[in-house]
This record gives C-alpha cells, sequence and structure tokens, in this order.
C-alpha cells in the first residue's frame, strides 16, 4: 500500500496530540506554530473531522475529541514502524537505541551496575534510560520498554514479570553497638524508623504497621519516624546509621552483600507488589528492545 497522503499534516497532528500544545510541536518539528495549525485544519477540513477542542480563554492547550482519541494509537504505531524502518536502512536492518523509563530507586539499586554487561554483548545497541520518576504514558511517549513496581496489570500494557519481593528490616552494622544496641524487635523503640512513602495510597506497599503486625508486635509504635518520597534515599539514610528501614529483597541485595546494610532480626514477609518489564499492547518489539529484555530476565534469573 502506498503511504497515507497528508504525512506531514499526520506527523504535525500526532506531536500536537502528544504534547497538547502547536507550540511544543512546533519545536519538535522545527517549523512555526502557525504552520502546525495549518496543516492541523488542513487534515480536518479534508477529512471533515474536529481534531481538537480549542480553549478560547487563559492559556493555549489542546484537548483531544474523541475522534483524535480513537485514531491516535494507530497513527503512533504506524510512526513507530516508519521510525523502524528508517533505523534499519540506516544500520543495515538492526535498530540502534532503545528507550527504556525505570523507576529511580530500582536503576540506582540494581539496573546501573550492570548495563555494562548488555553494552559488551550487544555494543551495537545505544541505550536511553529515563529515571525521573514519572510514570509514562506509553501511547504518547515514544519509550520501547518500561519497568514499574506494582500488581502487573496496567491498561494498554503487556507485563512480564522480571523480580518477585520480600520485605525485612535493615540497618547500618553500627547500630549493632552503643547505648541501645540493635538486638531484638523490642529495641526498635529506641531507634528512628524510616518510612518509604514514595507509593503513598497503594495499600499493597510494604510498611512498618503491616511488618510488625504480622511479626506480632502491634503495640510498637509503627507510625512514628522519617518519612521520605524516594527508596534509595530510605535506604541511603539507614546506611548512614539514622534510623531502621524496611528493605525491599530486590533493592537491598547488593548493600547487603558489601556489609554496608545488615539485616538486624525478623523474618522476610512477602509482598503482593515486584517488579514488571512492560511494553505497549500490540506493537511489534524492535530486535533491539527484544534483546534487551531477555536480557533484563536473564540478569534476573542469575541474581
Amino acid at each position: 500500500m502506498r503511504a497515507p497522503n497528508h504525512l506531514n499534516a499526520l506527523r504535525a497532528f500526532e506531536s500536537a496530540a502528544r504534547h497538547l500544545s502547536y507550540v511544543r510541536a512546533a519545536e519538535e518539528l522545527n517549523v512555526s506554530p502557525a504552520a502546525i495549525g495549518q496543516l492541523v485544519r488542513g487534515l480536518e477540513e479534508t477529512h471533515n473531522v474536529v481534531l481538537f477542542h480549542r480553549s478560547r480563554s487563559g492559556p493555549a492547550r489542546l484537548e483531544l475529541t474523541d475522534e483524535a482519541r480513537a485514531v491516535l494509537s494507530d497513527l503512533q504505531t504506524g510512526f513507530d514502524y516508519l521510525a523502524s524502518a528508517v533505523e534499519k536502512l540506516k544500520t543495515g536492518g538492526a535498530a540502534t537505541s532503545i528507550s527504556v523509563t525505570v523507576p529511580p530507586a530500582f536503576a540506582d539499586k540494581w539496573l546501573l551496575a550492570r548495563v555494562k554487561g548488555f553494552q559488551a554483548l550487544y555494543p551495537q545497541y545505544e541505550l536511553r534510560l529515563d529515571t525521573n520518576g514519572k510514570l509514562v504514558d506509553f501511547t504518547t511517549e515514544r519509550i520501547d520498554l518500561g519497568i514499574r513496581f506494582g500488581q502487573g496489570h496496567w491498561p494498554g500494557l503487556l507485563s512480564t514479570l522480571l523480580i518477585g519481593d520480600e520485605f525485612f528490616p535493615v540497618c547500618s552494622p553500627s547500630l549493632l553497638t552503643g547505648e541501645h544496641p540493635l538486638t531484638s524487635i523490642e529495641s526498635l523503640k529506641h531507634h528512628r524508623l524510616l518510612h518509604d512513602v514514595s507509593m503513598r495510597g497503594t495499600p499493597a506497599f510494604p510498611t512498618w504497621d503491616i511488618w510488625l503486625k504480622q511479626a506480632g508486635h502491634e503495640a510498637i509504635e509503627a507510625a512514628r519516624g522519617l518519612q521520605i518520597n524516594d527508596s534509595a534515599a530510605v535506604l541511603q539514610t539507614a546506611i548512614s546509621g539514622n534510623g531502621v528501614a524496611l528493605g525491599r529483597s530486590s533493592l537491598v541485595a547488593v548493600d547487603l552483600a558489601a556489609g554496608r546494610l545488615i539485616r538486624p532480626f525478623g523474618e522476610a514477609q512477602p509482598c503482593e507488589l515486584a517488579y514488571y518489564i512492560v511494553q505497549r499492547e500490540g506493537l511489534e518489539p524492535t530486535a533491539a528492545s527484544d534483546a534487551f529484555k531477555h536480557w533484563l530476565l536473564a540478569q534476573a534469573h542469575a541474581k
């Protein structure tokens, strides 16, 4: 089949729909906002359809119509295929880059120390990691793969279990000595509890309240202490000796092996949440993203 007519207009519409802004679309495509608007209006007139509701007051912002939402995903899939084809022309058949969105704590505590192994195996691929912590919309952002922490169900995404989790108290070895050595659950009352609130509002996320109740120590006050909304920062605070954290096995393995953290007491408890590899449903993966996915799974199985 021939490429559709009005390809430039379709590009303008897709970019404007992704950014919800003619100005940002113009910056991306290196044209003027007026040119983007003209291309979109031409597309609307040709097909007798309205693609955007336009704000008449306040900041200029676009809102997709139902007709635009109905076609946007297919259009973006088409552009993804075109981009993949162009990459293959440039490189003799292989895509060159893989864009992956990764939770910052997982990147810091698990992934970044390992990626040199992938790069050694696949020097032809360029890995681009997004670790800003924002939950990326795969229908509007150009992302090949993601890693997410949850129960494995996200609309529009296929998920593959990467690493399961369990949780248990961890602290610096320095807390085993001093005036109140941390040698039992009862001795927690003398130490600051560190709370990871990065997923506040997610009932299954591990908390001190959950762990203490399951360990049979409900009398210990679970709410006191320091709240931090970054999982890696919680662990770094524990490493510095400034409190006791709940460690998740996926994130603390390296620090435990290096002796920066220890498990002073208590059994590990299962966690309903886990890390999953996610990818957009209905989109054929590139050879590069497929290679990275299988490498991730091999790393997880190797521990």
